[in-house]
């Protein structure tokens, strides 16, 4: 009997969940299955991103997901589930308890003691847990009873536990591209099965332009409204399900602006704001001032903000500036809204640099902006740094006006999209009148400096690890371990490069792993590979490489020198080739022809991502051996040098010029692949000490310094130079280097 109650039990819950997937909505329907169809997100689940690696070798860490709605968070857990041996509990934050997650550690502990089965465990909306909930997680979290992954639209470092930030991986995902949404709204409409390929639905162009733009991003958001418009739109007589705009614009009809008074837009915004009225930028401050009146922000708080700000930012340098503030405020307390307004705009412009006027209606052009704009996103360096500024860089590369001269300094205050909008025009009379020109010079130099740093903007930092000890010990070892001199070759070869921590980078012909300590300690979610010019030094290196996590280790190819069409084909496997935003090497192509030499540069120049820096070292001795020894000779006081000597030293700088001119060589052929070239040379002051592998190497058999002495001297001359170079051994012979580093830009595609 009991059979049979299971029985009836297992078919109805079968049955219940086919009828949930009939009447689930379009956007749950659709969601991607594997990392193949998920759309978006190339910056952290690209080929080659730590992200999409660690997935794929089935390693996920604790993570969480950071990001507005409907930018994949869910389904990139579901992905994970799906392609994980480890056992996937899930649980919504909004629903469950500390009974639940007692529950799912209980049942974690047993796979793990019984079967030695992991156990993934998913928590939605991880910011809705309180704090006794997120403390009840911490210990198993800590102990690797389960494996966490997080879901939350607010900022971690403000609303969940610091303990299990400081223990997690950390990925901000971003809004959609228009590309990407166009990419899902093809796909649902085409969809036999999850979609509405069995239906005839034709979308106007202008339906799907419409769609797309006030979507903003959220892919949830524009397939709930496509199933809006299809599921209330009747088939015409011949069966098609037409889509114009008039339907479109029913479906979903503004953008909504991302807006949260407690996390990180609020924090955000008024970072801006207050930095855009310090820095003496209407434009922005108007624009900011709207973003937060739309999105339903206390007026109240924005006023009590711009009386620090008097105080704070503008000073005695204009004591009407609180007066100002303070008779705004008691204005606005008289009239209300939607009318108070107006002062609320005329307190931020006079702190900005204007006075009372009819030009404040520039506020309600901004306020169009606002309700226009797809991209309203706070610019990285306004951002507040106080927070998270450590793990995603907000707040980094902001200038204080204060520090610079008249306190002002040129740079964009607007988000990119809206660089050089203009949203206040003083008038010609008054006060205002005398400040039009600065204005329009000071508008003119933050174009001009926006238009400078736009090729080198990477974007936003979208992920964080918690610091990894073990890495940063074998690190400091393998530095020491190539010797003091080499150390400060790397340091500078490195100097001034910001590798990011998504990037990928890509070291040339390396015979250790010492230029590639720098890219595996930044790029710590990208990717790190190596090329080595033989099997034997692959095997040496994978050797080093046994104490770092599988995740951490660089990826090593053996590619011979000669053979540089083997590049590409190793690296398509097992991951794919993706593109590489750095490429570097020491010494690379040195035994190749001009001929192999031009096919490594095509090679990188293929694999190198648009706007890529590549970094390559070239050094070449300055005195050849027989000059080292007419130095040393020199500065004896023993006399003057044998004439065979100078004869062999007066020789030997054809033989030296074929290290010299392979720099030369190198910048022609990367500038004429569209490559912007700038060089670096320095000295640097050598003793060599004259052994006998040093005299093999030079007077060895095959040798070209051998072949070069017998083409250069009389006969017997090799011989006689040879004898004084023994009679040397032990000597100190001064070797000085010449370096050239060439540091090479990609330029941009436009």
């Amino acid at each position: 009997m009991r059979r049979d109650d299971g029985a009836v039990s297992d078919l109805f819950s079968h049955q219940g969940e086919l009828a949930r997937r009939r009447i689930a909505p379009l956007a749950d329907r659709l969601r991607p299955r594997s990392l193949d169809d998920f759309v978006g997100q190339a910056a952290i689940l690209g080929q080659g991103r730590l992200l999409r690696r660690a997935i794929a070798a089935d390693r996920v860490g604790n993570l969480i997901l950071h990001g507005p709605p409907g930018t994949g968070k869910t389904t990139l857990a579901r992905i994970i589930a799906g392609s994980t041996r480890a056992h996937f509990s899930s649980l919504n934050a909004v629903l469950a308890g500390v009974k639940d997650l007692r529950a799912e550690v209980d049942a974690a502990k047993l796979r793990l003691e019984h079967h030695g089965l992991r156990t993934i465990l998913f928590i939605d909306e991880v910011h809705r847990f309180n704090s006794a909930q997120q403390d009840a997680l911490l210990p198993w979290v800590e102990n690797g009873t389960v494996t966490l992954i997080g879901a939350t639209t607010e900022n971690p470092y403000f609303e969940v536990n610091k303990a299990l930030v400081s223990r997690s991986r950390l990925f901000r995902l971003q809004p959609l591209e228009p590309e990407d949404l166009r990419l899902l709204l093809e796909r649902a409409l085409a969809d036999p099965e999850h979609g509405y390929g069995q239906r005839r639905v034709e979308l106007s162009e202008e339906a799907g332009a419409h769609l797309l733009d006030v979507a903003g991003g959220d892919a949830r958001s524009l397939l709930n409204a496509l199933e809006l418009a299809v599921e209330t739109t009747e088939a015409d007589a011949d069966g098609v399900f037409r889509i114009d705009l008039a339907i479109a614009e029913e479906s979903i009809q503004q953008r909504a602006v991302l807006y949260d008074k407690q996390g990180d837009a609020h924090f955000d915004t008024i970072s801006a704001f207050i930095k855009s009225i310090r820095g003496s930028d209407p434009d922005a401050a108007l624009f900011w001032l709207a973003r937060m009146v739309e999105a339903g922000e206390n007026p109240r708080f924005i006023l009590r903000r711009l009386l620090i700000s008097a105080g704070e930012d503008i000073g005695l340098a204009d004591p009407q500036a609180m007066v100002v503030v303070e008779a705004c405020a008691a204005a606005f307390d008289r009239v209300g809204l939607p009318e108070g307004l107006y002062p609320l705009a005329h307190a931020t412009l006079y702190l900005a640099g204007t006075e009372k006027s009819n030009s404040s209606l520039g506020f309600f052009d901004a306020v169009k902006a606002v309700r226009e704009s797809r991209r309203q996103q706070v610019p990285a360096h306004l951002r507040d740094a106080n927070r998270d500024g450590q793990a995603f860089g907000d707040g980094v590369g902001y200038r204080y006006p204060h520090a610079y001269a008249d306190h002002w300094v040129a740079q964009q205050y607007l988000p990119q999209a809206l660089q050089g909008e203009v949203f206040w025009q003083p008038g010609s009379m008054g006060w205002e009148g005398g400040l039009r020109k600065r204005l329009q010079q000071r508008r003119a130099a933050q174009l001009a400096a926006a238009a400078e740093t736009a090729a080198d903007d990477r974007g936003d930092l979208l992920s964080s690890s918690p610091d990894d000890p073990l890495l940063n010990r074998w690190l400091q070892r393998q530095a020491g371990a190539e010797g003091e001199r080499l150390d400060r070759l790397r340091q500078r070869f490195w100097q001034d490069a910001a590798i990011g921590r998504l990037d990928r980078v890509l070291v040339v012909e390396a015979h250790s792993l010492l230029w590639a300590l720098d890219p595996l300690e930044a790029a710590s979610e990208g990717e790190v590979v190596l090329t080595t010019p033989s099997a034997a030094v692959l095997d040496r290196l994978q050797a080093q490489l046994q104490l770092l996590d599988q995740l951490r280790r660089p990826r090593l190819l053996a590619v011979a020198p000669d053979a540089p069409d083997q590049l590409q084909t190793q690296l398509a496997a097992p991951h794919g080739e993706g593109r590489f935003e750095w490429i570097a090497a020491r010494q690379p192509w040195r035994p190749c022809s001009a001929e192999q030499r031009l096919a490594w540069l095509e090679q990188i120049t293929a694999l190198a991502a648009p706007g890529a820096r590549a970094r390559l070292l070239f050094t070449h001795p300055l005195l050849g051996p027989a000059g080292s020894l007419r130095a040393h000779l020199g500065s004896s006081p023993t006399g003057a040098a044998p004439a065979v000597l100078e004869a062999a030293a007066d020789r030997e700088q054809e033989w030296l010029a074929g290290d010299a001119e392979l720099a030369d060589r190198v910048q022609e052929g990367l500038e004429a692949l569209g490559w912007r070239v700038e060089r670096r040379f320095w000295e640097e002051a050598l003793d060599l000490p004259l052994s006998d592998a040093l005299l093999e190497r030079w007077f060895g058999k095959g040798a070209s310094y051998r072949q070069h002495l017998t083409a250069a001297l009389p006969a017997g001359g090799r011989q006689r130079l040879e004898a004084l170079f023994q009679e040397r051994r032990g000597a100190a012979l001064p070797q000085p280097l010449g370096h050239t580093l060439l540091l090479a830009h990609r330029k941009p595609v436009p």
